[in-house]
């Protein structure tokens, strides 16, 4: 089976020559395009998830082999979530090659964070399945990087740091509300309040709502003097 083009060279930046060119097919087939003689990544994606998570856990293990579960675990949380997955997707520009619906594509689909967070953990899931499990670990270790290394900073999030704030002094955790919504479907962007319960709140904005979260945490706690 020859690949497309766009996938030929999505194999090249992700670092992988596949025997069943069938497996990249489908991981980089959204469930917008799926068809009775097409299968979608969604099964995939749910592999991968399993298979990045048991090599991100055993990669902070050994990475810090003297953590308690508790400092791991935030951790570990940082490393595969959406967002980490999705920014992955975007180093190998993995949106050029997705296959998807007219309508979804036309709706910024090759952009958003969980079609490419999605599709990243499907592609781990084809090369694990195309080459085994120690290549699939070479391949999320490679593309993850200093993220790993970095982990602990990155789970201490601005969010969780206010929430800590707060309960240190006895108070309940912040309040986000939502303050509007504005430009096009494909392209939102929200506006959010952190507040409070002692009145004290700050405002963010951003293109996703955890992101404009993050920003109206960090916002507050500016205001409050801590760092994150």
């Amino acid at each position: 089976m020859k690949l497309a083009a766009e996938l030929q060279d999505f194999s090249a930046r992700l670092g992988h020559k596949f025997s069943d060119p069938s497996l990249l097919i489908q991981a980089m087939t959204h469930a917008s395009l799926s068809s009775p003689s097409r299968d979608d990544n969604q099964r995939l994606e749910f592999l991968g998830d399993r298979v990045l998570g048991l090599i991100i856990a055993e990669a902070a293990l050994q990475h810090d082999p003297g953590a308690k579960e508790g400092q791991l675990a935030p951790r570990f949380n940082a490393l595969v979530r959406k967002e980490t997955c999705a920014e992955v997707a975007v180093k190998v520009d993995l949106g050029a090659a997705l296959k998807m619906g007219r309508s979804e594509m036309l709706s910024g689909g090759r952009r958003k964070q969980a079609i490419l967070g999605d599709a990243m953990e499907a592609v781990i899931a084809a090369v694990y399945l195309d080459a085994g499990f120690e290549t699939a670990r070479k391949l999320v270790l490679r593309l993850w990087g200093n993220r790993i290394a970095e982990a602990e900073e990155d789970a201490r999030d601005a969010k969780t740091m206010l929430q800590e704030w707060a309960q240190a002094r006895g108070m309940q955790p912040p309040v986000y509300h939502v303050l509007g919504r504005s430009g096009p479907d494909h392209a939102p962007v929200f506006e959010i309040e952190a507040k409070l319960e002692n009145g004290a709140s700050a405002k963010g904005r951003a293109t996703s709502k955890r992101a404009a979260q993050q920003g109206a945490a960090q916002g507050l706690l500016d205001k409050l003097g801590q760092e994150t």
